[in-house]
């Protein structure tokens, strides 16, 4: 697979999945829109990373947490050329349960997970030259599809993502194509050791790696073009559960 010359803008790239995603896609030669938020140093690293690797990436800094912000986001991007494709991976998530959900946590939520990647999206479209083509990846979340009672306004954002997903594949076709991947247990919280009882109920009995992440990101940047609108589940069958 090859996204050389192509520009592609990820958003919440600093640290984690998203310093991943923003390295995988410029090892396939893409250059990098690599946003950030507060995590300035991580991001300059990142960016580091791939500077390191021969490729190229543009820092941008924007608190999608306003989404007038967010919409405004191709205005301060400083390269000249088109932005081939977007990968939404900025997002948050906060272990609420119902008696802990307030109206300002619960529109954080929806601002960044929700909001945001769809006024992003919408500019993305209307920049978007006569006749060019282009791509979107949701980073979704195995609970978007089987909401449950942890992470509530988190879960029900990514819920809504996942049928942004759908949506925004109709309103774009045929120039953009819109999927996502809705993930499971691949990284641990940086603060803990991995706990195996997470993934006793994956039927596939392990984590995640970060190489089959890169193979999902890159098949729906550079792979088939007759694919939109569907949410691939890298959860090893989580959801079925």
């Amino acid at each position: 697979m090859s996204l050389q010359g192509k520009t592609i803008l990820v958003t919440g790239a600093g640290v984690r999945l998203g310093r991943h995603i923003a390295i995988t896609l410029a090892k396939a030669g893409a250059e990098i829109i690599l946003h950030y938020n507060s995590s300035s140093r991580d991001a300059e690293e990142t960016a580091e990373q791939i500077n390191a690797l021969g490729g190229t990436a543009y820092l941008i800094q924007v608190d999608l947490s306003d989404p007038n912000k967010a919409g405004d986001i191709f205005n301060q991007i400083k390269t000249e050329k088109p932005v081939y494709g977007v990968v939404h991976n900025a997002a948050i998530f906060e272990p609420l349960k119902l008696p802990d959900v307030t109206p300002e946590n619960w529109q954080r939520h929806m601002d960044i997970n929700l909001a945001a990647p769809f006024f992003i999206s919408q500019a993305f479209f209307k920049k978007l030259k006569p006749n060019a083509q282009g791509r979107i990846a949701m980073m979704l979340d195995w609970r978007a599809l089987r909401p449950g009672v942890d992470h509530l306004p988190y879960t029900i954002s990514k819920a809504g993502l996942a049928a942004l997903t759908k949506t925004l594949a109709l309103s774009m076709a045929p120039r953009v194509t819109v999927n996502g991947i809705a993930l499971g247990a691949i990284l641990p919280p940086t603060d803990n050791s991995p706990d195996d009882k997470l993934i006793q109920s994956v039927p596939l009995k392990r984590w995640a790696n970060l190489d089959e992440l890169s193979q999902a990101i890159l098949f729906l940047m550079d792979g088939p073009e007759y694919i939109t609108g569907e949410v691939i589940h890298l959860d090893g069958g989580r959801h079925l559960i």
